[in-house]
């Protein structure tokens, strides 16, 4: 009889389990379904880490407009543009541009472009807690990297429950490195101009031009 209802207690917590995975990828398939359904994405974010151990404490500001696979990211003082085919890093302190190829259809790449839908392979996933941010309902899912080379221990993804925007983003390294990333704006359909993700070389007249492939 106490086997019975071992048996059984482990058959319920498995089922919801299973229940909570649902639930989690009901809602992560509507952020990718809400994400492509725009034809550009402008967002404003601010980025956090943090390491107690290593008396680490770093903030910074960064904004990055998407339209399909390409971006121009704008951040820690520099700019990266994406035109679909080749990366372009921007180093103002420097005075210099690198150039490179980027494949953007490798899994274990992560770039701006995957930013709002890299959570659709390579993870574990369940429903956390509901938490009320200024008067919106945010639903963090737990992911856990399948690959158990990779140095994340785990990530918390922050969902508007009302709009399926990703608010925020937590990331603990296995070694105690906490990072966060917060959609302070998320815009959508904006007006882009035509050179929006072509690098201009005229520009950057006094610039060197570093073509690493």
């Amino acid at each position: 009889m106490k086997k019975f209802i071992q048996i059984t207690f482990i058959l319920l917590i498995s089922f919801a389990t299973q229940a909570q995975d649902k639930k989690a990828k009901s809602l992560l398939d509507q952020v990718t379904a809400k994400v492509k359904s725009y034809n550009n994405i402008v967002i404003d974010f601010k980025y956090s880490l943090n390491n107690s151990k290593e008396n680490i404490n770093q903030d910074s500001k960064g904004n990055v407009t998407l339209k399909g696979n390409q971006y121009v990211l704008n951040f820690m003082g520099m700019t990266k543009i994406f035109d679909g085919k080749k990366t372009y890093t921007i180093v103002p302190e420097d005075e210099e541009v690198n150039i490179s190829s980027v494949n953007e259809k490798d899994d274990n790449a992560v770039t701006p472009s995957k930013m709002l839908t890299f959570f659709n392979s390579g993870y574990k996933y369940s429903m956390d807690i509901l938490q009320n941010v200024r008067g919106r309902k945010i639903q963090y899912i737990k992911l856990i990297p399948t690959n158990t080379k990779d140095q994340r221990k785990e990530i918390l993804l922050g969902i508007d429950v009302q709009t399926k925007h990703i608010y925020n983003l937590i990331e603990t390294g296995k070694k105690g490195t906490k990072t966060t990333l917060t959609v302070n704006s998320f815009k959508t359909n904006q007006p882009l101009s035509k050179n929006q993700f072509t690098f201009v070389a005229n520009k950057y007249p006094n610039y060197y031009i570093n073509k690493l492939d």
